[in-house]
């Protein structure tokens, strides 16, 4: 088990399935089991996959003032979430909307409310820093402080870039600078395997990782000097691909925690996630660490080892 501190955006997300993207305009259509609300966003999914592996989480976002800490934690899910650290600092809880069809098209609305403009209690960071093995942030204004205290002390720092652009890159260039590990939701209009290499040598980034949905990853090891592209693996129908990045990036710093290689957590990460998109919600389908060894067993090593399957099932 490891100590992480986790800190980023958590929202409020309304997930729509549709016909076809783009949707094709009626005043009204009636859906059946196809819309679902439950909380999301990079800090929640990626805290929420690691406590199911098994990890110490303290979980660090901000909400709105009137937000229920009870979405975070419903009575049908085994995993909990310790909210002493979901501060109520914002006027609303940030939101999203995203539409997707059968061809895994999406489209996606969101609206960050105030949370450019609100700051963390950083006397609530302070004395736990010491404890955390590693620190995973995403691009908000409020984790720019934590990103600070992290450095003061000598923390490993993971970033989760949400929508980076080429404009927006001197807006994240001092977590890119401070980042050990960085994952890219996607790189468009430019060379994705160019793109890895140069900004691991241009900010001294250990391990890169861009996201391509459908299409896989790809993952870039500076110390290695290997940059390699990744296909998904597929173990079942895909219901929603809404949180996998999430997933994927939780699951590899899971495992690159415990010391295994780049290669050998992102091969876990991919399965990991190939589960995780065969329920609806950002926040369902994830695994345990017995699970998943137990899974990973049985497709890459159906002869393999029968502890992993015998615990599994404890």
């Amino acid at each position: 088990m490891s100590k992480f501190i986790i800190a980023g955006i958590t929202q409020l997300e309304t997930i729509v399935k549709v016909n076809k993207i783009p949707i094709e305009y009626k005043s009204f259509t009636a859906l059946n089991d196809a819309i679902h609300t439950s909380a999301g966003g990079d800090a929640f999914n990626i805290s929420l996959a690691l406590k199911w592996l098994g990890d110490d989480i303290d979980f660090m976002t901000v909400v709105g003032r009137d937000q229920s800490m009870g979405v975070f934690n419903p009575p049908d899910r085994e995993v909990t979430l310790d909210t002493k650290y979901v501060l109520p600092l914002m006027n609303e809880t940030p939101m999203e909307v995203m539409f997707f069809d059968e061809n895994r098209e999406e489209q996606t609305f969101e609206d960050l409310k105030d949370i450019r403009d609100v700051g963390y209690e950083m006397s609530l960071v302070d004395p736990i820093m010491d404890k955390a093995e590693m620190v995973v942030l995403s691009n908000a204004n409020f984790c720019r402080p934590i990103m600070h205290l992290a450095g003061d002390h000598n923390k490993k720092l993971a970033v989760k870039i949400h929508s980076f652009s080429r404009e927006k890159e001197k807006y994240n260039a001092d977590f890119l600078s401070a980042a050990d590990i960085v994952f890219f939701s996607d790189v468009t209009d430019e060379d994705p395997f160019a793109f890895a290499q140069n900004m691991a040598k241009k900010y001294d980034i250990k391990l890169i990782i861009i996201g391509q949905g459908a299409d896989g990853l790809i993952l870039h090891d500076e110390v290695k000097n290997m940059t390699v592209h990744y296909d998904p693996v597929r173990t079942g129908k895909v219901v929603n691909t809404a949180g996998a990045g999430n997933a994927l990036f939780a699951c590899f710093l899971h495992y690159i925690q415990k010391g295994l290689e780049a290669g050998d957590a992102i091969h876990k990460a991919l399965l990991f996630t190939s589960n995780k998109i065969g329920y609806m919600g950002t926040s369902n389908g994830f695994m345990t660490e017995a699970q998943l060894e137990h899974w990973e067993s049985l497709i890459w090593d159906p002869r393999g080892n029968k502890d992993i399957a015998e615990k599994a099932d404890k």
